[in-house]
């Protein structure tokens, strides 16, 4: 839980829509069919017309399915026609009236205030029961275009059965659309198309009843990595893309006479470079608050830097924006990269913005990549999420990768001093460097009283009923790559005395090394690729016995290395007092792993999970 809790915390921005999608079929509804078909303009707004019809097969469905959602921007697009019924197994249709169609501001993200015109328009059907089906057809015109000039488009595996799932593009000739296709399959169509127009038509396809993708596995990568997806776009390629990108945000990073000042105060006296690159995209990250405004194109065009720096808060564009423009202040070169903040490690070969979810900066004379929007991540570090992943670096169009590993460390410390009864006291240290120690300092910054006691309350499991504990946050002011804390409690019942008696060499929630393979053994089995970030973490526990107990037996050395994971346990007596030393270090070539690198993992991870369940025998 502490290791997932501190590689947890990243910060995302929303560049345009999201691009996730269950990949797991559910039978308690099925799609007879739904059809999507876009007629796009030489300018790139587009007309599009949606055909839907579903089939409520389990009354656990009719909570979810009785509405159907359309989620549109309110000031690029309009619905221009809408209508619904419920037909019911005797033929009877009951339409949907006026009054049941809702229109409603989208859900803003708990993580931090959003302002938006992304609306959507819930149509509530009536009268819904098992074996009725859902009808709803619309038009949505989107007459300004993100990207004038172009279109592209980004439909990963529906959720559902799907019986007849079908997306068709009407293109001017002068737009020809390039595609990248996983199980969609193109088709011809029935009727020709209107003189002018080339039409492209793809039908997804299910290899088995119910869908072929199965359940999302723990920790697995994006379905858009492994699984279907249509992704079409009219841009040659990621460079096109780039300079489409770059274009939108043109004149918006250059410096003003106040940026320019606030640059020179801000790296006075610093002596290199680099420290002065750190210390700007610091100062961003702490003093510029995230706040998605995302009004008409503001999804994928970012504030002027002199906004940014005014107002003190944006989304990851205007971070990047405003850092971009800090630095050429000083002359240095640098730029935003776009990138995947959630579990998407690959791009399609057809550009769209659908993959891209945050920018990030690049600064080539260093070969650095900077996060200013996320303020777990100290400068000079970046959020677990983004690490090992492609970036589109938009003033080449070219392609770059961010680091795989960065420095880290973890290490528990825990010292008990068992009494003649079998009850100890202990205290527990928790200490981590490099990336780790900002999002940790942050997190017990931020933490209220309440949830600082439920840290120590956590710190106590298995102790037994009478366990008390405190907790000490250490200094949570300032920087630094370094930070600890530690909780000082006692304990019910550690050992059994005067036995024999077993005492445990691990306690789960004091053991780093525990937390991760915890998190390594998740799923028995893998058949989908999945992130493995690297682990370096360290525990050594001191038991101190009272005199008189004699100690019977340790449990043996272990030395133990297998598909990147290298581990070790060694157990030492001194008079009265044993001290258990673990490290466990996980390397792998690149952020993720496969299903055959997880069969590879398990020998030595059921030996790592056997030593830590072994034991101190001891007699009174």
């Amino acid at each position: 839980m502490f290791l997932f809790l501190v590689l947890a915390l990243a910060c995302g921005c929303v560049l345009a829509r999201g691009s996730g999608s269950d990949a797991g079929t559910d039978p308690a509804v099925v799609v007879e069919h739904h059809v999507q078909h876009y007629a796009v303009e030489p300018g790139g707004a587009y007309r599009l017309r949606v055909d839907h019809l579903e089939t409520i097969v389990e009354a656990r469905a009719i909570q979810a399915h009785g509405q159907y959602a359309i989620s549109y921007n309110n000031t690029l697009d309009a619905i221009e026609s809408l209508e619904a019924w419920t037909l019911k197994p005797d033929g009877r249709r009951v339409p949907v009236l006026p009054g049941q169609v809702k229109d409603q501001q989208e859900a803003a993200s708990s993580d931090a205030p959003l302002f938006q015109d992304t609306r959507v328009k819930v149509v509530v059907f009536p009268e819904v029961a098992v074996g009725d089906r859902l009808a709803l057809r619309y038009v949505l015109r989107r007459a300004t275009p993100l990207f004038p000039g172009h279109f592209e488009d980004l439909a990963p595996a529906p959720a559902y059965l799907n019986r007849n799932f079908l997306l068709i593009y009407d293109m001017p000739a002068a737009l020809p659309l390039h595609a990248d296709a996983v199980g969609f399959v193109p088709v011809a169509g029935s009727v020709p198309p209107p003189p002018g127009i080339r039409r492209y038509q793809w039908r997804y396809q299910d290899s088995q009843v119910g869908g072929d993708e199965g359940r999302i596995e723990a920790d697995s990568v994006s379905p858009l990595d492994y699984g279907k997806r249509l992704a079409v776009s009219t841009f040659s390629g990621y460079p096109a893309f780039a300079a489409a990108f770059r274009s939108s945000a043109a004149g918006r990073a250059a410096p003003s006479p106040a940026i320019a000042a606030l640059a020179r105060q801000l790296t006075a006296g610093l002596p290199d470079t680099r420290a002065r690159v750190l210390a700007l995209s610091d100062w961003v990250r702490r003093n510029v608050r995230y706040v998605g405004v995302y009004i008409g194109a503001g999804g994928v065009v970012p504030h002027p830097a002199s906004v940014v720096l005014d107002n003190r808060y944006g989304d990851c564009k205007d971070h990047a924006v405003l850092l971009e423009a800090l630095l050429a202040s000083l002359g240095i070169d640098s730029g935003g990269a776009l990138v995947n903040s959630g579990n998407a490690y690959r791009l399609p070969d057809a550009p769209t913005l659908g993959v891209f979810n945050h920018m990030i900066t690049y600064v080539p004379g260093l070969d650095l990549f900077l996060d200013p929007t996320a303020d777990t991540a100290a400068a000079g570090y970046l959020p677990a999420s983004v690490l090992g992943k492609p970036v589109l670096l938009l003033k080449t169009g070219g392609f770059a990768m961010t680091p795989m590993l960065q420095p880290q460390r973890i290490r528990a410390l825990a010292t008990v001093d068992i009494g003649r009864d079998g009850r100890g006291s202990f205290r527990v240290e928790r200490s981590v460097s490099g990336a780790l120690a900002e999002p940790l300092r942050k997190a017990v910054r931020d933490a209220r009283p309440a949830e600082r006691e439920r840290f120590a309350e956590r710190m106590l499991q298995g102790m037994g009923r009478k366990a008390r504990g405190v907790f000490d946050a250490g200094t949570v002011d300032g920087n630094g790559d370094d930070y600890s804390m530690a909780v000082t409690g006692s304990g019910d019942q550690f050992v059994d005395l005067p036995g024999p008696g077993a005492l445990a060499t691990t306690y789960p929630a004091w053991s780093v090394v525990d937390d991760a393979v915890a998190g390594m053994v998740r799923e028995r089995e893998r058949h989908q690729d999945f992130v493995c970030p690297a682990v370096d973490a360290e525990d050594e526990m001191r038991f101190r016995l009272p005199k008189g107990v004699r100690i019977l037996s340790l449990p043996p050395p272990v030395n133990a290395m297998n598909g990147g994971i290298f581990y070790r346990a060694s157990y030492a007596r001194a008079g009265n007092a044993v001290t258990v030393k673990r490290r466990l270090t996980f390397r792998h070539g690149s952020a993720t792993c496969t299903p055959a690198d997880h069969r590879a993992m398990q020998p030595v991870l059921e030996r790592i999970v056997r030593d830590l369940r072994s034991q101190i025998v001891v007699q009174g």
